[in-house]
């Protein structure tokens, strides 16, 4: 079936494309109020662009006509701290997940405890087994109600138990366990049923008969 995309409401090309685009990875984001307390919030728009150099992206959309916590943060210092997430922290995730009003504390509501960062104000997710310290590179205004973050990360933090080699930078992605967003409203996907694929060198690639 073909859907016109141009001639949708917002409201159905976001269910589409959240139910064909999966799974997607989840940052969780955490970031500093002008207190100093931190925000923590979950996007799943969200993905790598560049590993060199590396540049994530996350998408932000308002909340009604209100900018979110996190996007405020965000464009008022500059950085913010992308926390993967795990299956281990999936209950927590979900309670920070949850519309709370402005000055509400998501980590302590979740009872998460925070680290700190190593060139970045905000502090990371303790548990977490991956955190990437981000400075805002660029802002995409996409219709006013939309931002999509471009971001440089500064610093990334790996569960020792994950890294293979620390001087190659090999890194052990299944024992990381974390989780993707899928279809619809509360649609999961674990990392663990994974499997090898290794690229047809294009010397066999050429040889071989079409």
């Amino acid at each position: 079936m073909f859907f016109d995309m141009q001639a949708l409401d917002g409201t159905n090309t976001y269910k589409l494309m959240g139910s064909v685009v999966m799974p997607r990875p989840i940052a969780w984001v955490v970031t500093q109020e002008e207190d100093g307390a931190y925000n923590a919030a979950p996007f799943s728009f969200f993905n790598v662009l560049s590993g060199d150099p590396p540049v994530v992206a996350v998408g932000i959309g308002h909340r009604s006509d209100e900018k979110k916590d996190t996007l405020r943060n965000i464009q008022r210092t500059g950085e913010f701290v992308i926390n993967l997430v795990p299956a281990s922290l999936m209950d927590a995730m979900n309670i920070t997940a949850t519309d709370y009003p402005a000055g509400i504390d998501e980590l302590k509501r979740a009872g998460l405890v925070t680290l700190p960062s190593e060139k970045i104000g905000p502090g990371r997710i303790s548990g977490s087994p991956v955190a990437l310290e981000c400075r805002l590179w660029k802002e995409l205004d996409v219709d006013s109600k939309r931002v999509i973050v471009l971001a440089r990360v500064e610093g990334l933090h790996v569960d020792d138990a994950a890294v293979i080699d620390a001087d190659k930078c090999y890194i052990d992605g299944n024992k990381l366990d974390l989780v993707g967003r899928m279809h619809g409203a509360g649609w999961y996907s674990h990392t663990r049923d994974t499997f090898k694929l290794d690229r047809i060198p294009v010397s066999q690639a050429m040889a071989e008969k079409t």
